[in-house]
């Protein structure tokens, strides 16, 4: 990263005086990349146009050029400081129209300046789009605003920027400020702490960004960051070999701290492994990250004259370092068998347990979402009927950690652990870990919380059994979520909510003043709620729990499951896309994954009793009828699926209770009280209807 977030700045008076090639020279210096002729003649016009225009302003303000925007990995073309407001002006030139894209792209520069630039929190902001051939009639000086006093993009061409300024300026409330000082600089040097979603963060590490540069830190995020590394180095330099938990609520970023890991691993020469069972977090991350490199291979070959790479070596290069377990797991499968209790190389396949073949190449492995590997007798399930291997010795945990235990020298098992997030039968939880651990392998060293230790999701019994290898490390839970930007506290009220903690989920609501809970009965209520409140390239979208069947009535049909990769994806201009709200996820495709704005929508399956004291479950076997949901466990995957629906939004939700059925004759599958229950605790509860 740049020492400097800009490639050139000065006040607008000093700038008016300079000759373009001298502001050109400055900027071809700060850039990192060859300037070609495309780059040059842009800046050419952009620095021509400007001063054609800024002369009123020549006392009032700064100009930046390249300023960077790390969460997006873009820079801004040119940000004015005139007075109090921030105008952030984004070049099309060369003919170039007023699309979508361009339209999208500058109202994301403002949001972020806005949402995560400690400077910004408390300015006006101002995109402007400007293509300066376009026609007049095209041209849009609405002066509409949100909350946050972000302006919608204004689309201009080069004749009328003046006026854009002018009619800002005359129109928008601010004072004039003096810049004689240093204020504008220390705008432009202010705290930047951005929220990336976690495809931003896959993608901007991917681009050798450093947590540092893309999200807030100082905070649980580097401490346990920084603890892991250092288990990491010393596990390398003593020849050890550990397992280390790492623990957090919902949208914590554990998550970002796995990708982090291994591809600073990778930087420093280490190979690493970053694996999931979570089969659509790995597919929209491996898409994610395709395109990505793919867009900047084009870039690079376009300047360096060769022919860019293949999208499918692209994706080979991707899946070098994330990976789905099971494929991991199944790798390392190869030339062994099942003896008695355990797995051994087949006699003859290999050379020698040093064969490379047999251990792994990576000297780090990364479980995201550790919780939900396999039992023992779910593995050997799905052994014996998919690889036709009887008797599998092992569950998923003991085995992925034998697996590193081949290495000869050290090796490290990191695992990401969510609390409250297993959503599927067969998940082995934290306790198979820790079995696994105190049967076979007492010479590794453990690394867990204090908070875990405590915690109760292991218990003390187990946790005896490994009691000289442990090693506790207060910094390796994460306390507070970092999935939303605006509320820290998101998480808190869904577990109040869930555990029907009606009054101190009402005192956490009014904490939630900049994340919006709503209420509807109306589907289409919800929609124009999410459209009139997305802004450039959020996304928003559907959820719903995947027993949810009822919710088929009002046009939500849960069995069907769209291609999530592209619902996560795709822009708005797509109809596969999140946002064209067509297409509903269930818990088992957002699990890890998050959008800006959500809809969950709430069915029969989860209900209260009449008393409002205890949560009903059930599931809808036959055309006719719900039937109860009896086992404890299965109960609680239930309850898991809804937080999991109910944390996936960064900036607020609208949560839909439908109204029921009682049509002569009723649809006895859609009684009104069922619903009725639900809409009026959490209405009670203070969540405003609209």
């Amino acid at each position: 990263m740049p020492a400097l977030r800009y490639y050139y700045s000065d006040t607008i008076s000093r700038f008016l005086t300079k000759n373009t090639e001298e502001i050109i020279g400055k900027l071809t210096l700060a850039s990192q990349h060859d300037i070609n002729d495309d780059t040059s003649n842009s800046w050419v016009e952009e620095i021509e146009t400007l001063k054609d225009v800024l002369t009123p302003y020549k006392e009032r303000g700064s100009v930046y050029f390249e300023y960077n925007i790390p969460r997006m990995g873009r820079r801004a073309d040119v940000i004015l400081v005139i007075d109090e407001l921030i105008f952030i002006l984004e070049f099309k030139t060369a003919g170039s129209k007023f699309t979508h894209d361009a339209i999208t792209q500058v109202w994301d520069y403002a949001l972020d300046l806005k949402n995560f630039q400690e400077g910004s929190l408390n300015r006006v902001i101002v995109p402007i789009l400007v293509a300066p051939s376009e026609k007049d009639r095209n041209c849009s000086f609405a002066l509409n605003h949100f909350e946050d006093n972000v302006y919608e993009p204004l689309r201009i061409n080069a004749n009328r920027l003046s006026e854009a300024f002018s009619i800002s300026l005359t129109q928008i409330p601010h004072e004039v400020i003096d810049h004689s000082d240093d204020r504008d600089e220390q705008w432009a040097k202010s705290g930047y702490e951005p929220t990336p979603t976690i495809i931003e963060a896959a993608i901007a590490l991917y681009e050798e960004n450093t947590v540092e540069d893309i999200t807030k830190h100082g905070g649980d995020i580097d401490k346990a960051s920084t603890e892991l590394s250092r288990i990491i180095d010393f596990c390398r330099e003593n020849k050890r070999k550990a397992i280390c938990f790492i623990t957090g609520v919902p949208g914590a970023g554990k998550t970002l701290i796995g990708l982090n890991t291994a591809i600073d691993q990778f930087n420093r020469g280490e190979k690493a492994v970053y694996l999931s069972g979570n089969f659509p977090l790995v597919e929209v991350l491996q898409e994610a990250l395709t395109r990505d490199y793919v867009r900047r291979e084009k870039i690079k070959a376009k300047e360096e004259g060769r022919k860019a790479c293949t999208k499918e070596e692209a994706k080979s290069k991707v899946k070098a370092f994330i990976q789905m377990i099971h494929h991991y797991r199944d790798l390392y499968l190869e030339g062994t068998e099942v003896v008695g209790n355990e797995i051994r190389p087949i006699e003859g396949y290999f050379q020698s347990h040093t064969d490379k073949a047999y251990i792994p190449t990576e000297h780090v492995a990364i479980f995201d979402e550790a919780q939900r590997a396999w039992t023992g007798d779910e593995l050997k399930r799905f052994m014996r009927e998919k690889k036709g291997i009887r008797d599998f010795p092992y569950s998923e945990p003991e085995y992925l950690i034998s697996c590193m235990n081949r290495q000869l020298d050290w090796g490290v098992v990191v695992c990401l652990v969510g609390n409250g997030q297993a959503i599927n039968k067969g998940e082995a939880g934290l306790t198979e870990w820790i079995e696994s651990i105190s049967r076979s392998y007492k010479d590794w060293d453990v690394y867990m919380s204090e908070y875990l230790l405590q915690s109760g999701d292991v218990n003390q019994t187990e946790l005896a059994l490994i009691k000289q290898q442990l090693k506790p490390r207060e910094d390796l839970h994460l306390k507070m979520s970092m999935r939303s930007f605006r509320s820290e506290k998101v998480s808190i009220f869904v577990n109040q909510l869930l555990a029907l903690q009606k009054g101190e989920a009402t005192e956490t609501l009014k904490e939630l003043e900049n994340y919006p809970i709503v209420l509807t009965r109306s589907l289409d209520k919800a929609k124009q709620w999410l459209r009139e409140h997305a802004r450039g390239s959020e996304r928003f979208g559907l959820l719903a729990s995947s027993k949810a069947e009822r919710l088929k009535a009002i046009s939500i049909n849960v069995r069907y499951q769209p291609d999530f990769v592209h619902w996560f994806l795709e822009d708005d201009t797509d109809i596969r896309s999140s946002n064209a709200l067509e297409d509903t996820l269930t818990e088992f495709k957002v699990q890890g994954l998050e959008i800006d704005w959500a809809c969950v929508a709430w069915d029969a399956d989860l209900r209260l009793n009449k008393e409002q004291t205890a949560w009903q479950h059930h599931q809808l076997r036959s055309g006719t009828k719900w039937q109860n949901i009896n086992k404890p466990i299965n109960q609680q995957y239930q309850i898991n699926a809804y937080r999991v629906l109910l944390t996936r939004a960064r900036q607020g939700m609208v949560i839909v209770v439908p109204n029921g059925d009682n049509g002569v004759p009723p649809d006895e599958t859609r009684k009104p009280e069922w619903y009725d229950g639900i809409y009026n605790y959490l209405k009670d509860i203070g969540i405003k209807e609209i």
